[in-house]
């Protein structure tokens, strides 16, 4: 059987009284297509930002290659890519 590539486990994040995701759990396996859908305010953003170690989770833990969040952020860094709708990039950034 395939090892899952991902795992959250009960992820959670709270700003203030405000409960942004609440308890999300799941796997991906290696090589299977997966999608987070829902209505704006579902959490999905913020679950993604939670994965990609752009803001750490209040409770809760995920795996990712089998790097630890919280926890492993250069190693899951180095494993994921992540391209948002929105680009913010500075005006002189330049990749010289």
């Amino acid at each position: 059987m395939t090892e899952p590539i991902l795992t959250a486990k009960e992820l959670r994040k709270r700003y203030g009284d405000n409960e942004a995701v609440r308890g999300i759990s799941f796997s991906v396996l290696r090589g299977e297509i997966f999608s987070l859908l829902g209505p704006n305010g579902a959490g999905k953003t913020t679950t993604i930002n939670m994965l990609s170690c752009l803001i750490e989770p209040t409770s809760g833990t995920a795996e990712i290659a089998g790097h630890a969040i919280p926890g492993d952020t250069l190693n899951v860094r180095r494993a994921i890519g992540v391209v948002p709708q929105e680009i913010a990039l500075y005006d002189s950034l330049s990749a010289r």
